[in-house]
């Protein structure tokens, strides 16, 4: 699709948001159902790198809640598991080169890249090429993970959690972003309230992934010489 088409795509998606739900109608919808798919296959990214940054497709976030308004509820049984949602879920996992392990899902719309081992939102949680996500992380609300950066078991990181790195001899406090090759784990800070002083969660960059840790390296080696669980 040129570039001249997906300005338009983009025109009449604008429009149809704008619409009352009952006023979309069948072309409307078949025009949702397109850029669905445009997502499902990577042709068009909520998020996409540039020369300056991350840029957010906000008309294809709103082909996203569009599709909520023109879809039907359906039941969709996943061996003992089931759901009832509008949103299909993908398939192809093997076809796609994609590693996905039970009870992981993912459901239309969400691109995943040919070698992957696997919200919509203000900004999409971005996690760029090499870095290693531990067991039990959350990362949420618009984080980017930066590249080859690594994150220890347990590390929960919001818009708002303080991501401070520890390595100098001052701290240095963070928000929404790992910088590329740090090596995080989760920790605590003492903050004042009314009622007294309290550990609040925060995650610590303790290190930097070395050089000789490359992609092929497993999380384990890379977390090894901070001596970090995974």
């Amino acid at each position: 699709m040129t570039k001249t088409d997906l300005t338009a795509l983009a025109a009449r998606i604008e429009e149809l948001f704008d619409l009352p739900t009952g006023d979309i109608g069948p072309d409307g919808a078949e025009t949702v159902e397109q850029v669905m798919t445009m997502l499902d296959e990577g042709e068009v990214r909520v998020a996409a790198p540039t020369d300056t940054g991350w840029n957010v497709n906000e008309w294809a976030k709103k082909a996203i809640l569009l599709s909520f308004r023109t879809r039907g509820m359906e039941t969709i049984e996943v061996g003992p598991y089931e759901y009832h949602d509008k949103m299909p879920l993908k398939t192809g996992w093997a076809e796609k080169g994609v590693r996905v392990v039970p009870p992981a899902t993912a459901r239309q719309g969400a691109y995943i890249a040919p070698g992957v081992v696997e919200p919509l939102q203000a900004s999409p949680v971005i996690v760029e090429d090499g870095a290693f996500v531990g067991s039990r992380c959350i990362v949420v609300e618009g984080v980017r993970i930066g590249r080859e950066a690594v994150l220890g078991a347990n590390v929960v990181i919001t818009s708002s959690t303080p991501i401070i790195d520890v390595r100098g001899k001052k701290p240095v406090e963070l928000r929404g972003e790992v910088p590329p090759r740090a090596v995080v784990v989760p920790g605590t800070r003492k903050k004042r309230f009314p009622a007294g002083k309290y550990r609040i969660p925060c995650a610590l960059i303790i290190g930097e992934r070395s050089a000789s840790t490359d992609r092929k390296t497993s999380l384990t080696e890379a977390l090894r010489e901070h001596a970090v669980s995974v």
